[in-house]
């Protein structure tokens, strides 16, 4: 079976392929530099996206971008959109009209959704932090020392208390071990995460 062969054409003798790194050189200097079609597309995908992330975007995040009516108009219509070929063409509506911001507000726009982002990722460190600590408090009384050494502010015998509870809790019955069942998590076992939440979050934040 023959291969098929590639679009292209010649340069001084050399065989250029349509859509190569020299083929957009090529097109690139008899433009002036001006971007090519693919280029143009890449990029105008690219802002689809920034304009569709535009819609998960918290609201003091939002309120601080000084967008235009028309675009602000056009992610509102694309919110309320479900069908596919409609959500589809709103979608490169606001494309276009991503392109014609000016640079500074199109960076504030990235940034913001750079910030959310961030934010996002902090959040599930601290998440995680908190509930490695809830584990390990139930765990062995050592944990409970170091807990106290780090945060003597702490009330140290509720914190007893509320462990003492989730480790009697957390034991499994002979019934749920017969079963292969996960044990219970009452209402202690809550209620120690909570204060290791709080606690993480108050140092952080000052």
């Amino acid at each position: 079976m023959s291969r098929k062969p590639k679009k292209g054409y010649f340069v001084k003798g050399h065989f250029v392929a349509e859509g190569s790194e020299l083929d957009l050189e090529l097109r690139a200097e008899q433009t002036g530099g001006e971007p090519s079609r693919t280029e143009l597309k890449k990029e105008s995908t690219e802002l689809q996206k920034v304009g569709e992330a535009l819609l998960t975007l918290r609201g003091d995040l939002f309120e601080k971008l000084a967008l235009p009516e028309g675009l602000l108009t056009a992610l509102a219509d694309l919110k309320k959109i479900t069908n596919f070929e409609g959500r589809r063409r709103q979608l490169q509506y606001v494309g276009k009209l991503m392109r014609q911001l000016e640079p500074e507000t199109l960076q504030s726009v990235r940034d913001a959704l750079e910030e959310q982002r961030s934010g996002s990722a902090q959040q599930t460190l601290a998440l995680h932090a908190a509930e490695k600590w809830r584990d390990d408090l139930i765990a062995s009384d050592d944990a409970l020392q170091a807990w106290l050494q780090s945060h003597p502010e702490t009330d140290s015998q509720q914190l007893r208390a509320l462990i003492r509870q989730a480790r009697k809790d957390g034991a499994p019955s002979q019934d749920e071990v017969s079963r292969g069942q996960a044990p219970r998590r009452g209402r202690a076992f809550r209620e120690i995460f909570q204060i290791v939440r709080d606690t993480l979050d108050e140092e952080e934040h000052g």
